[in-house]
């Protein structure tokens, strides 16, 4: 059976809109929730550094993962992008029904 799943990017707020609609017209996701202000703190490169960036939350089917990260990947201006994947224990059946159909990729 399928699973959902959440998939975690985070991405130059000003380069999010483009990368969201280049993941939406491949269909391998169904939604993509754009949170603006986010300011990361990470090491990079043997130092502490800062970012302020947008967070994306996709969704999409268990099975799109390894196309959907070839494609992040592909199209992310980040040398090491954040792709962290959440499984969906619970999910509304009418929205996972949704989900399934749209991430039809």
């Amino acid at each position: 059976m399928e699973n959902g799943l959440i998939i975690l990017v985070t991405i130059p707020a000003a380069k999010a809109k483009v990368f969201i609609r280049k993941l939406l017209e491949k269909k391998l996701c169904a939604c993509v929730n754009l949170i603006k202000g986010v300011e990361s703190f990470f090491w990079w490169q043997g130092k502490i550094d800062t970012a302020k960036e947008a967070l994306l939350v996709i969704k999409t089917k268990n099975s799109n993962f390894s196309k959907l990260e070839k494609l992040i990947k592909s199209i992310h201006p980040y040398i090491v992008p954040e792709i962290i994947a959440f499984k969906i224990d619970k999910i509304n059946k009418k929205y996972f029904s949704w989900l399934i159909k749209e991430s039809s990729g």
